[in-house]
């Protein structure tokens, strides 16, 4: 193979489509704008979701559910995951370096998914009551 015969597969460039170029190019006249209307002429331009004055959509539909601020940044931890980490004492430094849990993580949670075969003793980590029963089953503890 040679660099000057490369070439792109056949069909995959295709030339731009040149509107307002006369009545053979199939988009003379109006450029395939139509006729009249905001829509048709330079510069006829509105915001995303402006429904000509009318109350948009997004507006006359009713605000539903909460998102409550306090649960961002908290990441979930499989018991399952934390008896594969090596060493006794786990933080969340020693998550966030096993790549556990993303960097951008402030705290995180152990979930009571899977089993654990050795005794973990937890720094600065919520459990849920199930994964913190199976800890303690184990000999470990929560701090």
């Amino acid at each position: 193979m040679q660099l000057n015969s490369i070439k792109p597969a056949t069909g995959a460039k295709r030339s731009r489509r040149r509107v307002g170029r006369g009545i053979g190019s199939g988009l003379g006249k109006t450029a395939g704008r139509g006729h009249k209307g905001q829509k048709s002429r330079a510069g006829g331009f509105h915001k995303v979701g402006f429904e000509g004055g009318q109350m948009p959509l997004q507006r006359r539909l009713p605000k539903r559910g909460f998102v409550s601020p306090s649960k961002k940044g908290v990441a979930e931890v499989r018991l399952s995951t934390l008896g594969k980490l090596s060493g006794d004492t786990i933080d969340i430094l020693v998550l966030k370096q096993a790549g556990v849990i993303p960097g951008s993580a402030l705290t995180a949670k152990v979930i009571l998914s899977g089993k654990i075969e050795r005794a973990v003793k937890l720094q600065g980590i919520a459990a849920t009551k199930g994964a913190k029963a199976a800890i303690e089953a184990l000999g470990g503890s929560i701090e």
